[in-house]
């Protein structure tokens, strides 16, 4: 039995890291970190990399924790002690819908994303869109996830744990199966 308290949770734009993210520290307890808070300011100006670099170690030093993605400037930090990493592999039709639902609701409604930015007609139609990064990133991180699934499916000694999940409702329902409270994952 595996007991996991370093969570990665890894896949493509819009296949919902941030809300496992939110769920599973809502099940669990485990302390829950958003990368967007910590690599976006304001205006939405980028966090020098050195400074992200910064707070994610001091993160990944904790006994605790569960990061919503891992940008590949710093994914070597949370892998140097992550104990559980988390795929969604979902189909691109799927996270680009939801990332489309997801991205014109915010155009409409301001939510705000993180550090009080918010999605606006403009960003979604320039050449920084999250959409259009889905269509940049979506083959890149992809072929990691499956990467590291290969590599897992030989683990070596001290190396993370890896679920890879093709689908929301499958992870929904490990979610679901999951004790509730601070009690430690077990799978």
């Amino acid at each position: 039995m595996l007991t996991a308290e370093r969570i990665l949770i890894y896949g493509v734009t819009g296949s919902g890291k941030s809300t496992l993210c939110r769920d599973l520290g809502e099940k669990t307890g485990l302390p829950r970190h958003w990368v967007d808070d910590l690599t976006w300011e304001p205006g939405w100006v980028q966090v020098p990399l050195e400074v992200q670099r910064s707070r994610i170690a001091g993160i990944c030093a904790g006994r605790r924790w569960i990061l919503d993605s891992a940008y590949s400037s710093w994914v070597d930090i949370p892998l140097e002690s992550v104990q559980l990493i988390i795929c969604l592999d979902y189909p691109r039709w799927l996270s680009f819908g939801r990332l489309l639902v997801r991205t014109f609701a915010r155009n409409r409604d301001k939510k705000e994303i993180c550090n009080g930015n918010v999605e606006s007609f403009r960003n979604t139609f320039s050449r920084d869109s999250i959409l259009l990064w889905h269509f940049k990133s979506f083959s890149r991180r992809r072929a990691r996830m499956r990467a590291m699934a290969a590599d897992a499916a030989s683990p070596s000694a001290g190396s993370p744990a890896l679920l890879l999940f093709k689908s929301p409702r499958e992870t929904a329902s490990w979610v679901r199966s999951l004790p509730d409270g601070d009690e430690k994952l077990n799978r």
